[in-house]
């Protein structure tokens, strides 16, 4: 993989976890391969939850934002 996950964004991440999975599924890798998509699936997984949290924030943020405008 020639990009950094830190640097992928929240679709490519998912996109990519989601070929993880069905690598892993497949279950015809050798147990070598299969640690090392493991590895790569919870460090997109973790890359995912990442940005989905400051996406939340920025949500909440932006809904404090206009409750105070409305106010």
């Amino acid at each position: 993989m020639g990009k950094e996950i830190a640097s992928f964004s929240f679709e490519e991440s998912y996109a990519r976890l989601d070929e993880v999975i069905e690598a892993l599924e497949a279950g015809d890798r050798s147990l070598k391969d299969s640690l090392a998509l493991y590895e790569e699936g919870v460090r997109l997984a973790a890359r995912c939850e990442e940005q989905l949290r400051a996406a939340e924030l920025r949500l909440t943020e932006l809904l404090d934002q206009a409750r105070d405008d409305d106010a």
